[in-house]
C-alpha cells in the first residue's frame, strides 16, 4: 500500500509546520475549556447521567449525523425511528465512510480517540466491537457525564435556558463539591416570537407564571421578562442568547409595541413589519437590561430553519432540516446597536454569522461599536453551525485578522447538545496554531513564541475567561 506522508490523527494532525505543532503543543493544548455556548442538558449533569450505550449518547439528538445517514440513503427509523440503538448504530458507521472531507469523518474518530482510546477506523466491519468496547467502557465511574466533562478538562460551561425555567438542575449542581462550573443562559426567544398567535399566548402565560405574576399589557410583559433576568442573575447567569433570522429595529417601535401587544391579545395576526416593530421593542428593552447587569448578549443570526414541512409535520424542528439562509443583515444590526450605543447602554456582544458571504459585513460592523471601554467588547463570534469546521473556522479568523483583532477573541464554543462533541474545542485550536504558525514559517509573522503564543493561549482560553469574568 502506498503510504502517506502523516498519520490520521497523529500528533501533528492539521499541524502542517513545525511552528504550528510547537504552538499547540506549549500554548494551546493544556489550556483549560470554557463552552460559552452550548445546548447540554443540565439535568444530565446535575444528576451526572450514565449512558447505556453509544447510540445514546452519540445518535440521540444529533441532526448533524442524521443529515449524513439521509444522504447516505439511510431510512429514518436508523436516524429518529424506533430501531434498535444497536441497529442505528450500525447505520451509521456504514455511512461514515462516506463522510470523508465532511467534519463528521474527523468529529467521530476525534470523540472515538479521545473518549475511549480507539484509533481504529469506524465503518462497518468494525462497528460491533467498537460498539462493544464503547458500551463496556459507559459502565465506568468516570464515563459518566461529569467524567467525562473532566475527561476534557473542561472548567465552566453555560447551558441555554428559557425564562421560565426553574433552574432547579442549575441549583441543585451549584450545591455539589465539583471543579466543574456550570451557568445558565437566558434564551428569550419565545417571549417575541409572534408569528403564531396562539403558540405565543400560550408562552405568555407560562411567563406570566414563572414571574409570579399575569402579563396583560407590553409593560408588563417586559416587568416579566425584568424579573425572570433577575432571578438568572441570582444563579449566576451572565450571558444572554438569541436564535434570530436577523437583528430587528424600527424607529417607531417601543411606540407601537402597547397597542400591537394588545391586537395580539384579540387573537390578530401581526403584519410583516409590525413584527418587526413587536421584536426590536423587546430586544432593545432587553439589550438595556443585559447592559444594566453587566452581562454578554449573544446573537446567532442567519439560519433557516425547517425547510422541510413533510418531515417537520412527522418529526419536528431541530431533525436536520434547516440551512443557511440569505437574510439582508447590514442595515438594521447597525441601526440596533446604534438604538442602544446612542444612550450609552450597549452590552458586551458577541454576533454570530451563518452565511460566509456576510463575513466581512459582521466583522467590520461590531467595529463600528467598540468604544475603548473593555477589550474586544464587539466580538465577531467562532464559526457555527455549517461553518464550525475547517474551511469555516479559517475564513472567520482570516476576516477577523484582516477586519479586526485576532487577539482579542474569545474563541470557539460547541454550541452542541452533545456530551462527546468536546474535542471541536481541540479541533479548533489544532486551526488556530495551524493559521499562525504557517504565518510564522513563511515570515509574515515574528519567530517569537513568546508574543505569538500568548495569542494563542489567550483565544484558547483566557480572553473568554476575562470576558465573561469566569
Amino acid at each position: 500500500m502506498i503510504k502517506t506522508s502523516k498519520t490520521f490523527l497523529g500528533d501533528d494532525f492539521l499541524l502542517g509546520t513545525d511552528a504550528a505543532r510547537h504552538l499547540y503543543e506549549q500554548y494551546a493544548a493544556t489550556q483549560p475549556i470554557i463552552d460559552y455556548h452550548n445546548h447540554l442538558s443540565p439535568k444530565d449533569i446535575a444528576e451526572n447521567r450514565r449512558f447505556s450505550n453509544l447510540t445514546e449518547i452519540w445518535l440521540e439528538g444529533d441532526h448533524y449525523k442524521w443529515r449524513g445517514m439521509r444522504a447516505n440513503g439511510i431510512a429514518e427509523r436508523y436516524c429518529t425511528g424506533n430501531a434498535s440503538p444497536q441497529e442505528k448504530f450500525v447505520k451509521w458507521a456504514e455511512t461514515v465512510p462516506y463522510t470523508l472531507r465532511n467534519p463528521l469523518f474527523h468529529w467521530t474518530h476525534l470523540e472515538l480517540k479521545n473518549y475511549f482510546g480507539i484509533t481504529t477506523l469506524l465503518d462497518a466491519s468494525s462497528a460491533l466491537e467498537i460498539y462493544e468496547t464503547c458500551n463496556a467502557q459507559l459502565q465506568q465511574e468516570d464515563f459518566s457525564v461529569q467524567g467525562l466533562l473532566a475527561k476534557m478538562n473542561v472548567e465552566v460551561l453555560c447551558t441555554t435556558d428559557d425564562p421560565i425555567d426553574t433552574l432547579e438542575y442549575h441549583r441543585k449542581f451549584a450545591a455539589q463539591q465539583s471543579s466543574l462550573r456550570m451557568f445558565p443562559t437566558f434564551r428569550p426567544d419565545k417571549s417575541f416570537a409572534v408569528e403564531n398567535v396562539p403558540t405565543y399566548l400560550s408562552y405568555i402565560e407560562q411567563l406570566g407564571a414563572a414571574a409570579g405574576t399575569t402579563i396583560r399589557s407590553f409593560d408588563e410583559l417586559l416587568q416579566a421578562l425584568q424579573n425572570r433576568l433577575e432571578f438568572f442573575h441570582q444563579h449566576g447567569c451572565r450571558v444572554s442568547d438569541h436564535g434570530l433570522d436577523q437583528l430587528f429595529f424600527d424607529e417607531h417601535a417601543e411606540r407601537e409595541a402597547p397597542g400591537l401587544f394588545k391586537k395580539l391579545q384579540q387573537g390578530k395576526t401581526l403584519e410583516a413589519r409590525e413584527r418587526i416593530q413587536f421584536k426590536s421593542a423587546v430586544l432593545l428593552n432587553l439589550g438595556r437590561l443585559y447592559h444594566k447587569k453587566g452581562w454578554v448578549q449573544q446573537f446567532h443570526l442567519g439560519a433557516m430553519r425547517n425547510n422541510n414541512t413533510r418531515l417537520l409535520r412527522e418529526l419536528g424542528p431541530d431533525t436536520g432540516f434547516d440551512s443557511m439562509g440569505e437574510y439582508p443583515q447590514g442595515h438594521m444590526m447597525s441601526r440596533f446597536f446604534d438604538g442602544l450605543d446612542n444612550t450609552n447602554q450597549l452590552a458586551k456582544t458577541i454576533v454570530y454569522n451563518l452565511n460566509p458571504a456576510d463575513n466581512e459585513l459582521f466583522a467590520t460592523m461590531v467595529g463600528n461599536f467598540n468604544d475603548g471601554t473593555v477589550a474586544g467588547k464587539m466580538q465577531y463570534g467562532s464559526g457555527w453551525w455549517f461553518l464550525d469546521q475547517k474551511d469555516g473556522m479559517e475564513r472567520q479568523m482570516n476576516t477577523l485578522s484582516n477586519m479586526g483583532l485576532l487577539s482579542r477573541f474569545v474563541g470557539m464554543v460547541t454550541d452542541s447538545r452533545s456530551f462527546l462533541s468536546f474535542p471541536r474545542h481541540e479541533y479548533f485550536r489544532r486551526i488556530l496554531c495551524n493559521l499562525v504558525g504557517n504565518d510564522m514559517e513563511k515570515g509574515e509573522l515574528p519567530d517569537d513564541y513568546q508574543l505569538v503564543g500568548r495569542m494563542v493561549k489567550d483565544i484558547s482560553y483566557s480572553n473568554a475567561k476575562t470576558y465573561f469574568g469566569f
